[in-house]
């Protein structure tokens, strides 16, 4: 007997029917009939009463159907295995990254996974948050490193990274500086300089101004967070950056916690729900290098 066999015997059996056994597996009655026949005589049995209109399993069936499916499970897990290791020996992992955001440990990350797997292709892209998501939707990436405003993208499964509050960045001298934090209605009576849309933390940003009818007056828009401080820092607007984002120009800007904006700007590494041995193994290094995810 062979395991073709055996899936057109589990067919009929499930389907009552040699017709919609075949429609099943995708070849003629006749052949289905066929191969049955060749398992009842190598068998020694009859598995089917065909005596009637609905075909049903005869005592023999009925003792052979559970050790059927069995095999065929067993034959299913050999070839996932053997994919699992295949997947891991040759082949591409495709990683996007939020443009402008130097993340130590996701390139301790890809470090690790290459060390482990050196045979995986790795390639890493840099695109908006809003891409990246449709990229890994879309099978384009296989998981990406994004910016997201309250909660990570829809249909996607997550691994938060970062979760975080907006601040307004002043240099010295500026009206705002002397002040310990701001509302949303004072940072949109002056130029802002942000993120472009697209990224995590412009998406926070115009929702909480939508959220209360207001119309930031975004002068300049650049990609990372140190073109955003250089700019603030010349006069040229309010820097609006996350927390830890202007934590790295104490020397030159004052942060200024915006106390009525409560929507958080996330990090997260995003990924399809289905997905790849090389994805699941990078992710085990992922989880290892960014450590345990921020608390609510």
């Amino acid at each position: 007997m062979d395991l073709r066999q055996l899936e057109y015997f589990v067919a009929v059996a499930e389907e009552r029917n040699f017709t919609r056994a075949a429609e099943r597996v995708h070849i003629s009655q006749s052949g289905v009939s066929a191969q049955i026949r060749r398992l009842e005589h190598e068998l020694g049995a009859e598995l089917f009463d065909r005596s009637a209109r609905a075909v049903t399993l005869t005592v023999a069936g009925e003792a052979a159907l559970a050790h059927a499916r069995a095999a065929l499970a067993s034959a299913e897990a050999v070839g996932r295995a053997v994919d699992e290791v295949t997947g891991l020996v040759r082949g591409r992992l495709t990683v996007g990254m939020v443009v402008g955001c130097t993340v130590t440990p996701l390139f301790d990350a890809l470090a690790a996974f290459h060390g482990a797997h050196p045979g995986v292709e790795l390639l890493l892209q840099e695109d908006t948050s809003a891409r990246l998501a449709d990229g890994v939707r879309g099978g384009t990436l296989d998981l990406a490193l994004l910016g997201a405003a309250a909660t990570t993208p829809d249909g996607l499964d997550a691994l938060t990274i970062v979760s975080e509050g907006l601040v307004a960045a002043v240099p010295p001298g500026h009206p705002l500086a002397g002040r310990e934090a701001l509302s949303l209605r004072e940072l949109t009576a002056h130029p802002i300089v942000s993120m472009p849309p697209g990224t995590g933390l412009r998406a926070v940003l115009d929702q909480a101004c939508a959220a209360r009818g207001l119309r930031p007056a975004v002068a300049l828009e650049a990609g990372a967070a140190d073109a955003i401080a250089d700019l603030a820092v010349r006069g040229l607007g309010v820097a609006v950056l996350s927390a830890s984002m202007a934590a790295s120009h104490t020397d030159r800007l004052t942060a200024l916690p915006l106390h009525d904006v409560d929507v958080p700007a996330l990090l997260a590494l995003v990924w399809r729900p289905a997905h790849s041995p090389a994805v699941r193994a990078f992710l085990t290094h992922a989880r290892r290098a960014f450590g345990p995810p921020p608390l609510p």
